[in-house]
C-alpha cells in the first residue's frame, strides 16, 4: 500500500514538474472579416513560411480546415455566438456538426481546441446562458468520438469578465456573470481545459493615457508598478492583466485552471486621436511580447509559468466596424507584404523601421541551404514565386538565371528576391528553415541578384493583386478600459 502511494505521489510530482517546465507557445489569430484577403491556401503558406506553429480561426470553415491539412499547425477553431442556441438545445446538433464538419478533416488538420462562443460578457444574458450547455454537448460529442482528451473545449472572454483588476491581487470576477461563469469554471477544471482571455494593453493606454504610460503598455517601462497587497513589482501591463485573472481564479479556488491568452496585439494605424497606433509601436509591443512569452518569464504572481499567447492578427481586415484601428491589427497587408517585421521565434534581430517593405540588405543575400532536401526547396520555391509575390521570370528557360538548371540555384534566386523586397531581415530568409544568409554576392555571369533597394538586372519585383476571401472575427471590446486597472496610481511608480 505504501509503495503504491509512493508511485502515485511520484507520478503527481512529475506531472507538476512537466507542467511547470512546459514551454510557452506563440500563435497567430487568422481573422477573415475582409473582402480583399488571399485564399486560405495562400494564408496558410504565409503562416508556414514564418514558422508559426499555432493558429486560431473563428469558425469551422471547410475551405480553411482543408488548407491547414498536413501542415502540422495546431489549430483552434470556433463556434460563434450566433450558433450557440442550436448547439445548446440538442446534443444531436453537436454530433452532426462534429461528424460533418470536423471528423472528415481530422487528424490531417490538427485541431486542438474548440472555442464555444466569444467574449460573452459583452453579449446579452440570454446568449451567455447558452454557452455551458453548448460546451457540454460539444464535449460529449468529442467523447463519443474518443477525441475529448485531444481536443479541448473552452470559451474566450474579454477583461470585462472581471469586476476589479487593480491591484492585480484584488482581481475578482464580476458577480453578475456568475450564472454562467461558475459552471463554466467547474467544466474547465474537470476537463483540464484552459480559461481563455483576450488582453489588450493598447486600449488601456489609448483610453487613459494620463494614468498609463506608453512604455508600460509596450513592455518598455523604466519604472515598476507595485501591488500594495503583495509587494509584487510589475514592469508591464500585460503581466498585471494576466495576474488579475490568476488571482480571480485563485479566489474561487480554481488554482489548477491554466490561462491561455487567445488574443493580444497592437494596431499599426488608427484615427487621428489614436496616436499610439503606429507600426513602430505595434512592432515594439509584439516583439517584446513574444520574447517575454518565449523566455518563459511568467508573471510576478507565477514566475516561470508557461502561458500560450495568440497574436491578433494575421491580416488587416477592412470590413471590421469601429475606429480606424479596428481594421489595422494585422501583421500583413492583404497582398501578403509585411506591415512591419516580426520574428515569431523571439530570437532574431528586428528591423525597427516603420513598414515592412523597406529594403537595405547591408551587403547580405539570402540563398538556399545546402542541407535542404529537394522537396523542401521545391515547396519554398513554389511559395516564393506564388504567394511570396516574387518575380521569377529570370529563372525561366532562356533567361539569365535559368542555368544552372537545378532547384538550389533557382530557389536561391527566388529566396534572395523575396528577402530583399521584404526588408532583408532574418525572418525574411527563413523559408521554413531552408534559407540562409550570406555575405558573398551570389551573382554570376549575367545573373545579377537583387541588392539594397530591391533592384535587379532583369525585372523589378511587382506585387500581385490579392484574391478575395471573407469570414469574421469578433470586434475588440472596449469595456474593460473602464476598469481600475487602467488607473494605476502614479504614486505607485518606483524607479529601478
Amino acid at each position: 500500500m505504501a509503495r503504491g502511494f509512493s508511485i502515485i505521489f511520484a507520478a503527481s510530482v512529475l506531472l507538476v514538474i512537466l507542467g511547470i517546465c512546459r514551454a510557452s507557445r506563440v500563435g497567430i489569430c487568422y481573422g477573415r472579416n475582409a473582402d480583399d484577403l488571399p485564399t486560405p491556401e495562400k494564408a496558410v503558406q504565409l503562416i508556414q513560411m514564418h514558422n508559426i506553429k499555432y493558429a486560431r480561426i473563428y469558425d469551422s470553415n471547410i475551405q480553411v480546415l482543408k488548407a491547414f491539412a498536413n501542415t502540422g499547425i495546431e489549430l483552434m477553431i470556433g463556434i460563434p455566438n450566433s450558433d450557440l442556441l442550436a448547439f445548446s438545445q440538442f446534443e444531436s446538433n453537436a454530433n452532426t456538426w462534429l461528424k460533418n464538419s470536423i471528423l472528415p478533416y481530422y487528424p490531417a488538420t490538427k485541431i486542438t481546441y474548440i472555442t464555444i462562443g466569444a467574449e460573452l460578457t459583452e453579449a446579452p444574458n440570454t446568449t451567455a446562458a447558452l454557452v455551458v450547455p453548448a460546451m457540454q454537448n460539444v464535449f460529449t460529442a468529442l467523447k463519443k468520438a474518443g477525441l475529448h482528451r485531444r481536443i479541448k473545449v473552452s470559451s474566450t472572454h474579454s477583461l470585462g469578465v472581471l469586476s476589479r483588476s487593480f491591484p492585480p491581487s484584488a482581481g475578482a470576477f464580476n458577480s453578475s456573470h456568475a450564472f454562467f461563469l461558475k459552471p463554466m469554471l467547474e467544466f474547465l477544471a474537470e476537463n483540464q481545459s484552459p480559461f481563455m482571455i483576450d488582453l489588450y494593453p493598447y486600449y488601456a493606454y489609448r483610453d487613459s493615457s494620463t494614468n498609463v504610460s506608453l512604455d508600460y503598455a509596450l513592455f518598455e517601462a523604466s519604472s515598476e508598478v507595485i501591488d500594495p497587497n503583495t509587494g509584487l513589482l510589475y514592469t508591464n501591463m500585460f503581466d498585471a492583466q494576466l495576474d488579475a485573472i490568476n488571482y480571480a481564479l485563485m479566489a474561487l479556488n480554481f488554482k489548477t485552471v491554466n490561462i491561455m491568452v487567445t488574443e493580444t496585439g497592437w494596431p499599426s494605424k488608427g484615427s487621428p486621436k489614436e496616436t499610439a497606433a503606429t507600426p513602430d509601436n505595434a512592432q515594439t509591443y509584439n516583439t517584446n511580447l513574444i520574447r517575454h512569452v518565449i523566455n518563459n518569464t511568467g508573471t510576478p504572481a507565477k514566475p516561470g509559468g508557461a502561458v500560450d499567447v495568440y497574436v491578433f492578427s494575421l491580416f488587416n481586415e477592412n470590413r471590421k466596424p469601429g475606429l480606424e484601428s479596428e481594421r489595422n491589427w494585422g501583421l500583413f497587408f492583404p497582398d501578403q507584404t509585411s506591415v512591419y517585421n516580426l520574428d515569431f521565434t523571439g530570437k532574431g534581430v528586428v528591423d525597427m523601421t516603420a513598414g515592412g517593405n523597406n529594403t537595405g540588405s547591408n551587403g547580405t543575400w539570402c540563398i538556399a541551404s545546402s542541407s535542404a532536401s529537394e522537396a523542401e526547396l521545391q515547396n519554398a520555391l513554389s511559395w516564393a514565386c506564388g504567394s511570396g509575390n516574387v518575380d521569377c521570370s529570370a529563372i525561366q528557360p532562356s533567361q539569365p538565371c535559368f542555368e544552372p538548371d537545378n532547384l538550389a540555384s533557382h530557389a536561391s534566386f527566388a529566396f534572395n528576391s523575396y528577402y530583399q523586397q521584404n526588408g532583408a531581415t532574418d525572418i525574411a530568409c527563413t523559408f521554413g528553415g531552408v534559407g540562409v544568409r550570406t555575405n558573398k554576392n551570389p551573382s554570376y555571369d549575367n545573373c545579377l541578384y537583387a541588392t539594397t533597394g530591391g533592384k535587379k538586372a532583369i525585372v523589378n519585383n511587382a506585387t500581385v493583386g490579392p484574391s478575395k476571401s471573407s469570414s469574421s472575427s469578433p470586434q475588440r471590446s472596449y469595456w474593460w478600459t473602464q476598469h481600475l486597472l487602467v488607473a494605476f496610481p502614479l504614486f505607485f511608480l518606483v524607479p529601478f
